[in-house]
């Protein structure tokens, strides 16, 4: 009975200490927010599994909120007294960290926070980052765990040795980040942002949580469906396997299960699903997966996921001009670039329901594609688009920018980027690693490994390899870049008005597309990120006069669909920093012209009768 007293005591105890941090945390005031930052909760950011591919819903705790934090110089040792509190994770530039600071090249970002394991969270303890931008060394109880680079990709680390019995742990954790001073990938990042580059990222930036597994536990899946086979191969990196381990697949529509496999635990399962129901824009159906780890009959280990049945490709239109394909049918491709930043958390979205809201908000406007630029976004943002039927075309992070080339009008050519041996082993550690960890995500259909000649390094043969990889998706090479010819697809940037490719040139080999077009500005008095300098490619001042010219496009995009056009992509879903080219507002607030006038224009672009496949 004093245990359980002193237990009650202890969590209120804490709750307390949580909500006394929490009344003393507030944003950094100066710049304008969207409606979801007075929804934060900072006793509780980002509460949310983060992991919809990988589901263990038990036994898990978020470790998001108030740490300590302190910036030193890069060579300092691990701080004994701290600057202040920091909002885990948003990043330490951000107004939502209620910090709002700069840390430069020749600095240390510092965490610490002390966490408590609930007693149901046993064996083997995972700690895992979303993202952390840029140099991660993650240090328990005094003890470094590991180190990682990578600012836009998924890691893990096992802390059971590392565990003091009982009692509070200490998690300590440095960040070294140059932004645009390191050959690093770091999307639209720089020390000094205008025009289209933006204020610098360092830290924490994605969810951090624990998780109890087993000993012998499921890391990672990877599931491939093949339509035309009928069929989904799946695999698994089990850590700790026995000898005689099987792995038990099992798919299922609802509660009916459709397909079921026992396989060795190292094998590759090949699951038969008879009558596919395919995933589509219009159609976006997905299937349940669980996968277990099978020891002398008794589950080990257990997960739940989910895949669709769905093929990108290519084939050729009566003309002999080849189109992207979904499911072997014709679908125009079309949606915003859309570049992920918040005014108030930068890379990270106040709340799941605001990172939800751009991409429903791009549905309701009549798009089927959004174009993920230079960006990695969290795991439920892509499942948010898998249940939606949102196509997504995937872009690399840039780095290591330079050597830009002004594409012209059916001109193919450039040179790449000479990057040193260790600039090329980050852009490839990081690309591989982030297809790892997006792969199982349906709404992707296309790999856009380099963007305007940003970096641009051994173009055809990173598009090869990328291909090579994972041939069940499209390779867009180079979206306005150094058109080298290889991949699948050539890809124009024109502003303001579209045009594309001349298919009577590539057309036989590759698909024509309009990589970013549009840029129609209208900046809304009260929501801009400055109050002057903003811009956009061509800008109006009302929304009527703004839809004109949007509506007028949508009739020249007609005809391009029907001389070749596969796809397109306008610049762009929200304003950022000093870009007024949105179709919302940085903050949100307001959507410069109805979603329902949007939609009627844009639904033209769908109609099949503007294409023609051969027979």
């Amino acid at each position: 009975m004093k245990l359980v007293s002193f237990l009650v005591g202890l969590c209120l105890s804490q709750s307390i200490i949580l909500s006394v941090q929490a009344q003393e945390w507030k944003p950094v005031p100066g710049k304008i927010a969207t409606p979801w930052a007075e929804k934060l909760d900072p006793a509780k950011p980002l509460p949310e599994y983060p992991r919809p591919q990988l589901v263990r819903s038990n036994n898990w705790k978020n470790l998001n909120g108030l740490w300590d934090y302190a910036i030193t110089a890069k060579d300092a040792a691990q701080p004994k007294s701290f600057d202040g509190k920091i909002l885990v994770p948003f990043a330490v530039e951000s107004s939502l960290s209620g910090v709002g600071k700069t840390v430069d090249k020749d600095n240390l970002l510092w965490y610490k926070t002390i966490f408590t394991l609930p007693s149901t969270m046993k064996n083997t303890i995972l700690l895992h980052f979303g993202a952390v931008d840029w140099k991660t060394e993650v240090y328990l109880n005094g003890t470094k765990v590991g180190s990682h680079e990578g600012g836009f990709d998924p890691f893990s680390f096992d802390i059971t040795p590392f565990l003091k019995k009982g009692g509070k742990q200490e998690l300590s954790v440095s960040v070294w980040d140059p932004t645009d001073e390191g050959p690093q990938p770091r999307g639209k990042q720089v020390k000094k942002p205008e025009g289209i580059w933006y204020t610098p990222v360092t830290g924490i930036w994605q969810t951090v949580w624990l998780e109890s597994v087993a000993k012998t536990y499921i890391a990672s899946t990877k599931q491939t469906p093949d339509i035309d086979a009928k069929t989904l191969t799946v695999s698994a990196d089990v850590q700790a396997l026995q000898a005689g381990d099987k792995l038990k697949i099992s798919a299922f529509d609802g509660s009916t299960k459709v397909a079921e496999q026992e396989i060795s635990a190292a094998e590759q399962a090949t699951l038969n699903i008879r009558s596919p129901k395919l995933w589509s824009p219009a159609s976006p159906f997905l299937y349940d997966l669980k996968i277990a780890v099978v020891r002398n009959g008794k589950v080990v280990d257990e997960v739940k996921s989910y895949f669709a049945m769905r093929k990108s490709s290519m084939g050729l239109d009566k003309n002999g001009v080849q189109r992207m394909l979904i499911n072997n049918e014709f679908v125009f491709q079309y949606g915003p670039l859309d570049q992920g930043w918040w005014p108030d958390g930068l890379y990270t979205a106040p709340t799941t329901e605001a990172l939800l809201f751009d991409v429903i908000k791009t549905k309701e406007m009549g798009f089927n594609m959004i174009r993920k630029h230079i960006k990695v976004e969290p795991a439920i943002w892509y499942y948010e688009c898998d249940k939606l039927g949102m196509l997504v075309w995937q872009d690399m992070p840039s780095g290591d920018l330079g050597n830009q080339w002004e594409p012209n009008l059916g001109i193919m050519g450039g040179t790449d980027k000479k990057r040193s041996a260790e600039s090329e082993a980050m852009y490839r550690k990081e690309w591989n690693k982030i297809m790892d960890d997006l792969h199982n995500f349906p709404s992707i259909v296309v790999w856009t490994p380099f963007n305007e000649a940003w970096g641009q390094f051994k173009t055809k043969e990173i598009a090869e390899w990328t291909k090579k990889k994972d041939p069940s998706r499209l390779v867009n090479s180079a979206s306005g870049g150094n058109h080298i010819i290889t991949g699948d697809i050539v890809d124009l940037h024109h502003y303001p008005d579209p045009r594309m490719p001349r298919p009577d040139l590539f057309g036989s080999t590759h698909a024509v597309v309009l990589g970013e077009y549009g840029g129609l500005g209208l900046p809304v008095s009260g929501h801009t990120w400055k109050d002057k300098d903003n811009w956009g490619y061509q800008t109006f001042k009302t929304a009527d006069e703004l839809f004109d010219k949007y509506a007028s496009y949508m009739v020249t995009m007609e005809r391009l669909i029907k001389n070749g056009l596969s796809a397109a992509v306008y610049t762009q879903t929200t304003d950022v920093e000093q870009e007024t080219n949105g179709l919302m507002t940085y903050d949100r607030k307001v959507i410069k012209v109805p979603v329902e006038k949007l939609k009627q224009v844009t639904d033209k672009l769908y109609n099949p009768a503007l294409v023609e496949l051969k027979p």
